[in-house]
């Protein structure tokens, strides 16, 4: 199941010989779940044929969980008072945190923590 996307998102793919750079905005979609191997993150833009783009990455667990762990440590380049961010950071992780617990029931929605 697809959500709106709240803000936006930057996605450049780099090869030897193209660029291919796209941008998925409030009218965009994503999803986001875990399966058997890791997590699946796909952004959706629809429109016309021009404009209409889907982006989907797939990270092994190990690899996701590093990923947190970078980002973890570079936590520094969110200024301590840009509170919106901190906090729709934090909210999200500490949700993430709450529904990996052991005797986790549900989605974890927003401002739980």
């Amino acid at each position: 199941m697809s959500k709106p996307i709240p803000d936006k998102a930057e996605v450049a793919l780099e090869l030897p010989d193209k660029l291919y750079i796209g941008t998925f905005e409030r009218t965009a979609r994503f999803d986001a779940h875990l399966d058997e191997a890791g997590i699946s993150l796909s952004l959706h833009r629809s429109g016309s044929e021009a404009d209409r783009k889907t982006v989907r990455m797939h990270f092994h667990y190990a690899l996701f969980a590093d990923i947190l762990r970078e980002l973890a440590r570079t936590t520094a380049a969110v200024p301590p008072d840009d509170v919106l961010h901190r906090e729709a950071l934090r909210d999200g992780a500490c949700a993430l945190w709450l529904a990996l617990e052991p005797n986790a029931t549900g989605v974890i929605g927003r401002g739980a923590h």
